[in-house]
């Protein structure tokens, strides 16, 4: 059996962010990003995207017409003299844009001449701006394989297929070199904290569980609270996720952390579809939640609710307010909500893109500006994590 104190790093206490907490619903994290073009890319870029307008114009001139606006604001953006944009080279950026809306728009060949081009400038080595080129590019050839799949000429990229023992790696190691993550957990778990204070039966419902690292400090300050065993409350945590393998383990690991402080605890794994299939039903379906007489209920929403597509105005399709109203006739005690400042479920894809674009790039420089060159762990976690987030 391994220690539990190997699987779940320290965190520091909850109550040391109680005075900051002063609503349970949570709003975190807002990045964006802004700034000249890297000069690295000073003598490839111009002729990138040149090249990119003449191959759309000769393989696909029936979309000519509709993109005219986007390439008349990149051709004005290079000839109008008096924008400082005029004396920098065109930003790597608006190429992944624009490689983004060929795709959206159904022009795969214009497209994939892009992605070839942003493949030969991108490196997972370089600057944070060639390691996020790197990381979208990928994103973008997986995309554009997946929507012209009858395009034999297309070559298939690499599978993103990451083994279950490096994703749970470079998630411990995204927790251990940045604090994004554990503010949103140690915030949520005092918020639940206070929510079932004097409870002898808690139930957590908490989605996109994963590894689960969230649960350990809560389960300390619950133990703590009292010094005899016997009036210790009785902890069952549903956790849900897309991986049921991922899930099991995860129930593994927090009954024997739970069983070394003398807790009462039950894990339940619930199985939830991918987003892409939860689109397609409109929802995600918790029918096989149960929750039992006497329960104190607390659900968990920390980075999840940018999964679900929110609705346009008149449109209740979509998987974000059924989920909502879903949670809410739960009648929980307490409902926990961390999340990205960004759009980054739009039902458009390319809003969806851009906005998840600007959101990674201060994640990559932030990342850029605390660990050293070379890092094996800002690889990992870039590449790896961040890298599957993306797609």
């Amino acid at each position: 059996m391994q220690n539990p104190q190997t699987l779940f790093p320290p965190f520091p206490t909850s109550h040391a962010l109680a005075s900051s907490l002063s609503k349970h619903h949570l709003l975190f994290l807002h990045l964006s990003t802004s700034g000249p073009p890297k000069a690295g890319h000073s003598t490839q870029l111009p002729e990138m995207l040149s090249s990119l307008n003449s191959h759309e114009e000769e393989e696909d001139p029936d979309h000519r017409h509709h993109h005219h606006h986007q390439h008349h604001r990149l051709q004005q953006q290079q000839r109008n003299p008096q924008q400082e944009f005029a004396t920098q080279p065109v930003h790597i950026r608006e190429l992944l844009i624009t490689c983004a809306d060929l795709i959206n728009r159904g022009n795969f060949s214009a497209a994939r001449h892009a992605v070839s081009l942003l493949s030969a400038a991108a490196s997972p080595c370089g600057d944070a701006g060639d390691r996020l080129a790197h990381v979208f590019t990928r994103a973008l050839s997986l995309r554009l394989s997946r929507h012209s799949l009858l395009d034999a000429s297309l070559p298939p990229p690499p599978p993103l297929v990451e083994p279950d023992a490096a994703l749970q790696s470079a998630y411990l190691m995204l927790n251990q070199v940045t604090p994004f993550v554990r503010f949103c957990h140690l915030t949520a778990n005092q918020a639940i904290l206070e929510a079932v204070d004097g409870r002898r039966n808690i139930h957590i419902l908490d989605f996109d569980t994963a590894h689960g690292v969230q649960w350990p400090p809560l389960l300390q300050a619950l133990a703590d609270r009292s010094a005899d065993p016997a009036t210790r409350p009785t902890i069952r945590i549903t956790g849900a996720g897309p991986d049921l393998s991922t899930l099991r383990r995860t129930g593994e690991r927090l009954r024997s952390f739970a069983q070394t402080l003398g807790l009462s605890f039950q894990f339940t794994p619930l199985l939830l579809p991918s987003t892409a299939a939860s689109a397609s039903s409109g929802s995600v379906d918790l029918s096989a939640f149960q929750l039992h007489p006497g329960e104190v209920l607390a659900v968990n929403c920390v980075l999840f609710l940018h999964k679900l597509l929110r609705d346009e105005a008149g449109d209740e399709a979509r998987e974000l307010h059924p989920f909502l109203r879903a949670a809410r006739a739960m009648n929980p005690a307490v409902v926990t909500v961390a999340e990205r400042e960004a759009a980054h479920n739009s039902p458009l894809f390319l809003h969806r893109f851009t906005e998840a674009l600007d959101h990674y790039a201060a994640m990559f420089e932030s990342l850029e500006a605390t660990l050293p060159a070379g890092s094996q762990e800002r690889l990992t976690v870039e590449q790896v994590w961040m890298g599957r987030e993306v797609v």
